[in-house]
This record gives structure tokens, C-alpha cells and sequence, in this order.
């Protein structure tokens, strides 16, 4: 199969695409060129380039589809897209930009040779993230780390940016490690039961964000849910299918179903935005699986976020205030949309409604909400700059509202924007809408 290296030469491939899902010919033409989307683009908006817009991205992929050969300038424009699905939302003609990049990246993926380097980071990335007991095992050696203080003298050395930049970020990203927590296989509603759900615990947010997945199983039992978490469950292949590994995904997608399948849930609940909307589009991913894809349109109907269960559920249990009084007055949160979340899935009213349902909280709008804040799964490891520079332009923001607390509901955005608020030199406290939601239930205050 010919192959081109993402190195800029001027190698190519023809045919550019093979005949495995190719990107719809439809959906590519239902593009206008009307301009809408450039407003919420992040890498438009940072360099102002056609081809790094989401028409210029469809123009490069219709020509690609058409005949012209793929270039490593092609790939290197569809590679510096951050997936975010801002034009999704702001696109007038209903553009479905998230079908068209998901088939381009998977066509990527079994066409491109990238350099050594790459390949070698890929690999790692993908052997590690996706399985959580190979998180589990490195997560004791970081915590020592980060205890003992060699992290940090590792870190003011600046030895490993100058090996990898790319290992940099990761080692930058780690956030600070406390004792594991975990959840029970299942945790009984408080009071009459309202539903039966089960819980994606996840992989990032299990072994390092475990009291995210905890305030999650408590929130949903006060609020009347059994909840199911299976202990088999692995990843979801959310970061496999966004960066186009799709066999690797599909694989994954296959073995949640059956996880959660054999728990006899009513509904599905997710804490994590990119989870989410993958989960919700296993009726696309194994549409062609005769096996998985009735179970998979089953499964998909399932999954709801953590915010969209307890708006639908209704609130029951008691909230409290999350700081003792303030002679201030209110505390004001500012909530950071995941992209995953507003985008994808289109959830922006619910963890607003739930966060102004606890006392003594006043709620303000980030300027830009709908761009990126450049974590977009693993976009800010495998594209170090311009996720920098993404992130400090959403720290300043966060930072003109004046908030007293950042809520978000994505583990990626967490440790982004923790890092951008560190360079900033203004470290806000940042935690996720189910921590907040758990304080305010629990009368414990969130700083």
C-alpha cells in the first residue's frame, strides 16, 4: 500500500483513500463555503489559514477523495485539527463535520507512515492510556515522584523538553496524586430508587481522577439511583477512534457493550465528555458490525451525561452551601464547557441548571466558551504549540471573570487548564461538576 510520511517532503499517495469508509462524497458537499465557522475554529483563529479551517480541511479531503495525490502539507493541516466540533454548532447548513473527520483520520491512520518519532510517541500514548491496570502500575512511581520532589527537580531541569517536547507535556500534565480511590461494584440509592444506572469509571479518570468517579456514585445514590459500576468494564476507545484508530476502537466499543450488558442497567452514565460522545456514536462506529449494530443503536440510546441524568431525574436530596460564609458575598464559579460536551453532544444547559441549584453560588460566562481550551484528548501531547498557546488564551479568559472556582467535566480540560492557570502564574482552584455537586450534597466545603 503506498504510504506518505507526515514530514512536509513532497512524497505522496495515490489513490489517497482506500475503499473502507471512505469520507461521504454527500456529506462533503453539503459544505457551502459560507464562513461560519471560522469564528469558533482554533487553529483558524491562531493562524488564520484557509486550509486550517474546517472548509479549507473539507476542500483538502474532497480533493483527496477526487484524486489528487495526499501530500504531506494534507496531513499536516488534517492533523493540527483538534476535532473540537465547534463548526458542528455553529455551522447554519448542518455540516456533518465530525462524520467527515472521524472517516479522514481512520483513512489517515492506515495510510500515513509518520517519521520514527512519531510513531514511537503513538505507540506509547496507545499502549498506555486506553488500559487502566498499566495506568494503575505507573501511577505508585509518579505519586512517589511527586512526593519525594524528584518530579519537580526533574522538571526545573528542563532536560526531558529538550529530549521530547512531546514527553514534556505528559510530564507536565500528571496532576498531583493523592491515595487511590475507587468505587464499589455497586452503590445503593439513598431513599426510594428512581433508576438503575451504570458508571463508566473509565481509564484516565479512574487511576488518576478516582475521586471524580466517587462523587459521581454519590451524587447519583442521593439523588435516588442504583448505581452499577461494572468491574470488568475497560476503555470506552474514545482517544482510539478520535485520532483514527478504528479497528483498536471498535474492538473496545465491542467489549463496553458487553460489560454493560451483563449488568442490566436502564441507562448509561458518563463523567467524561469525550467518553460521552464517542459512546453515543456507537450506532455509527459498528453500523456495519452485523453482530454489535442493533446493540449498539441499544446502547447508544443508553448513555446520558452525568448532568443530563440528574436535570432529567429531577433533584431531590438537600443542597447545602460549598464555602462557609463569605463576607464577600457569593461564590463565583465559572464553568468551562468541554468541547466533547457542548459540541458533541450538545449539553450546555444542565451542569449550568445544577450548579445554580447550590446555595449561594453565583454562575459567569467565560468569554469564547465554545473554543477550545486545546487538551481536545491527546491533541495537546501530539501538538504541544499550538495547545499551549490555545490553552493561555483560555486561562486569560477563565481569569478576566474573576471567578473564585473553574467547574468542568472533562479530565483533559482539568489538567489543561490547570497547567495554562500555573503559567499564568494565577492558580484558580478547578474541579469537576460531580466533586461541586458531591460538596454541596455532602454540607463539605469544595476549597
Amino acid at each position: 500500500m503506498p504510504t506518505v510520511r507526515g514530514d512536509r517532503s513532497e512524497v505522496v499517495a495515490t489513490p489517497a483513500f482506500d475503499d473502507h469508509r471512505p469520507p461521504s462524497p454527500d456529506l462533503l458537499d453539503d459544505c457551502v463555503h459560507c464562513g461560519f465557522c471560522l469564528t469558533t475554529c482554533p487553529t483558524y483563529q491562531l493562524w488564520g489559514e484557509e486550509m486550517d479551517s474546517p472548509r479549507g480541511r473539507i476542500d483538502l479531503i474532497r480533493a483527496a477523495s477526487e484524486g489528487a495525490p495526499l501530500t504531506a502539507s494534507t496531513v499536516d493541516h488534517l492533523d493540527a485539527c483538534l476535532g473540537c466540533m465547534a463548526c458542528v454548532t455553529s455551522c447554519p447548513s448542518g455540516v456533518q463535520y465530525d462524520r467527515i473527520i472521524e472517516s479522514t483520520r481512520a483513512q489517515l491512520e492506515r495510510r500515513v507512515e509518520r517519521p520514527a518519532g512519531q510513531r514511537a510517541l503513538r505507540k506509547l500514548i496507545f499502549s498506555l492510556f486506553p488500559y487502566p491496570a498499566r495506568l494503575r502500575a505507573l501511577r505508585g512511581p509518579l505519586r512517589l515522584a511527586q512526593r519525594s520532589g524528584v518530579l519537580g527537580l526533574v522538571r526545573r531541569t528542563g532536560l526531558v523538553g529538550r529530549v521530547s517536547p512531546e514527553l514534556e507535556v505528559m510530564q507536565q500534565l500528571a496532576p498531583p496524586l493523592g491515595p487511590r480511590v475507587s468505587v464499589p461494584e455497586r452503590t445503593p440509592a439513598v431513599g426510594p430508587r428512581r433508576a438503575v444506572v451504570g458508571m463508566l469509571t473509565g481509564c484516565v479518570q479512574r487511576e488518576f481522577f478516582g475521586e471524580v468517579n466517587a462523587a459521581t456514585a454519590r451524587v447519583l445514590a442521593a439523588e435516588g439511583c442504583d448505581v452499577i459500576a461494572p468491574q470488568a468494564q475497560g476503555c470506552c476507545g474514545a482517544l482510539s477512534v478520535h485520532t483514527g484508530r478504528e479497528e483498536e476502537g471498535i474492538t473496545f466499543a465491542r467489549r463496553l457493550i458487553d460489560s454493560f450488558e451483563e449488568a442490566g442497567v436502564d441507562r448509561v452514565v458518563v463523567n467524561a465528555a469525550g467518553c460521552g460522545s464517542t459512546m453515543k456514536d456507537y450506532v455509527h462506529l459498528l453500523a456495519d458490525d452485523p453482530d454489535y449494530a442493533a446493540r449498539a443503536q441499544r446502547f447508544s440510546a443508553m448513555v446520558h451525561d452525568f448532568s443530563e441524568i440528574l436535570v432529567d431525574l429531577g433533584p431531590v436530596a438537600q443542597r447545602s452551601a460549598i464555602v462557609a460564609a463569605r463576607p464577600e458575598g457569593d461564590l463565583t464559579i465559572a464553568y468551562q464547557d468541554a468541547c466533547h460536551l457542548r459540541h458533541a453532544q450538545g449539553v450546555v444547559s444542565q451542569p449550568r441548571e445544577l450548579l445554580r441549584g447550590i446555595p449561594e453560588v453565583r454562575l459567569v460566562e467565560i468569554a469564547d466558551a465554545e473554543i477550545c481550551c486545546g487538551s481536545a484528548g491527546v491533541y495537546n501531547i501530539l501538538n504541544p504549540e499550538p495547545a499551549t498557546e490555545l490553552g493561555d488564551r483560555k486561562a486569560a479568559a477563565i481569569l478576566d471573570t474573576g471567578a473564585d472556582l473553574i467547574v468542568t467535566a472533562n479530565p483533559g480540560c482539568l489538567m489543561q487548564i490547570s497547567q495554562a492557570l500555573e503559567r499564568a502564574g494565577r492558580p484558580v482552584p478547578i474541579r469537576h461538576t460531580a466533586v461541586v455537586l458531591d460538596a454541596a450534597l455532602r454540607g463539605d466545603p469544595v476549597l
